[in-house]
């Protein structure tokens, strides 16, 4: 199961086999952000607040183009006392 702040290694697409961490789901559309994949431009209107221009951000993929490289676990010892 995909979760926040796991590491997945990317399948297709133009950033293929590279890794990175889970940074936002969205699960009604089944998609995933990870961080610093699937960089895209966004162009931003000025207003009062925010000054304007061009700015990239990580935007979604879909979670079968992903599988997951490690989990946050906690190992357990198994084995006899002696």
């Amino acid at each position: 199961m995909i979760k926040k702040g796991i590491k997945v290694k990317i399948l297709t697409g133009k950033d293929k086999k590279k890794e990175g961490e889970v940074i936002e789901i969205d699960r009604k559309l089944n998609r995933v952000k990870v961080k610093g994949i699937n960089i895209v431009k966004k162009h931003v209107k000025t207003t009062k607040e925010k000054k304007g221009g061009i700015i990239s951000k990580e935007n979604f993929l879909h979670v079968s183009n992903l599988t997951i490289i490690s989990e946050k676990k906690k190992e357990k010892k198994i084995g006899a006392k002696k």
